[in-house]
């Protein structure tokens, strides 16, 4: 994990590669925490835990061309689907004038097989989505090593009608490695803090509208997305959309009571593009890339970090 220099206390722990939407496990202690740290190399497995995601704000700006319905996601009851999720992130950390310093995560690939659940109790009619991993692959030796282990773990989300995903459930092997839990956690950040939800109202194509949504990364985030229904030929939707993330605060309370830095500057946007079916749980293809360029100084100014970073998501067959 990045750190400041010695110039500044121990333990400022920056969030880094994918520091606009990863809750952090061992390491950081930061907002969000689904495990508990333990040794490096170790294949103690916590149960399964749900972990809530921030809700989402939907606001129509245009409803689109005729003929216009309630986009609503409700797949049949025992339906299944298989679909690949990728995932990948880069940072580079420069502080002050010292060399920039490469601390990307490595990719990572997430054959997943999906199965809708039970309907929650939830007044809003949600459903649960429940996940089988299948060979999760890494390009990097160490991480896919480690990923060995983990096929047949088991995850799941909690999703509204709109396509809203409310929770995520992590249920690890027990005999993976925190590595390995650690990168499909944050997989399924990065995949959970990318979906799009319709609105309530009725559209067509052409219809356009606004997301917002709050994400916890350490530092608290306000994420705007402007998507648009491009397509639509039955139940198979294209959604291309936006998005943009601006921290909440100009000055970011570390975790652990370990001080604070200040937000000098702070660029994250991108854009993607995702097929769904209605009548499947999870996109059946899309992909979206967010980067930008963040700058940090402690509250003296006399330390200053600079981060330059993107990730990317891609669902396929």
């Amino acid at each position: 994990m990045p750190l400041f220099s010695k110039a500044l206390r121990p333990g400022f722990c920056l969030l880094a590669a994918t520091l606009s939407l990863v809750a952090l496990t061992a390491g950081c202690g930061g907002d969000g925490d689904s495990s508990e740290s333990t040794p490096a190399g170790s294949t103690s497995t916590p149960a399964e835990v749900t972990v809530p995601i921030s809700a989402t704000t939907v606001e129509l700006i245009q409803p689109g061309e005729e003929p216009r319905e309630v986009i609503s996601r409700r797949p049949p009851a025992g339906v299944t689907q298989d679909v690949q999720l990728t995932t990948d992130a880069q940072v580079f950390q420069q502080i002050d004038d010292q060399p920039a310093q490469d601390f990307s995560s490595p990719q990572v690939t997430l054959p997943l097989t999906a199965a809708l659940g039970r309907a929650t109790e939830d007044a809003d009619g949600g459903t649960t989505v429940d996940l089988t991993l299948g060979d999760v692959t890494s390009p990097d030796g160490r991480l896919g090593s480690a990923l060995e282990a983990s096929a047949g773990s088991g995850a799941g989300f909690t999703v509204d009608p709109t396509g809203a995903i409310t929770a995520l459930r992590l249920r690890p092997d027990a005999e993976s490695q925190d590595i390995a839990r650690s990168a499909i956690e944050q997989a399924f950040y990065q995949a959970v803090y990318r979906t799009v939800p319709f609105p309530a109202e009725p559209v067509g194509v052409g219809a356009q509208w606004t997301i917002r949504q709050q994400v916890m990364s350490g530092i608290a985030l306000d994420q705007t997305t402007v998507a648009t229904l491009t397509a639509r030929d039955g139940n198979r939707l294209t959604v291309d959309y936006t998005i943009d993330q601006k921290p909440k605060s100009p000055v970011w309370e570390l975790p652990g009571e370990a001080g604070t830095l200040n937000v000098d500057q702070y660029v994250m946007q991108g854009s993607g593009t995702m097929t769904v079916d209605l009548g499947l749980p999870l996109p059946v293809s899309g992909t979206v890339t967010v980067g930008g360029d963040q700058q940090y100084s402690d509250p003296d100014g006399a330390t200053r970090l600079h981060q330059t970073t993107s990730n990317s998501v891609r669902w396929g067959s």
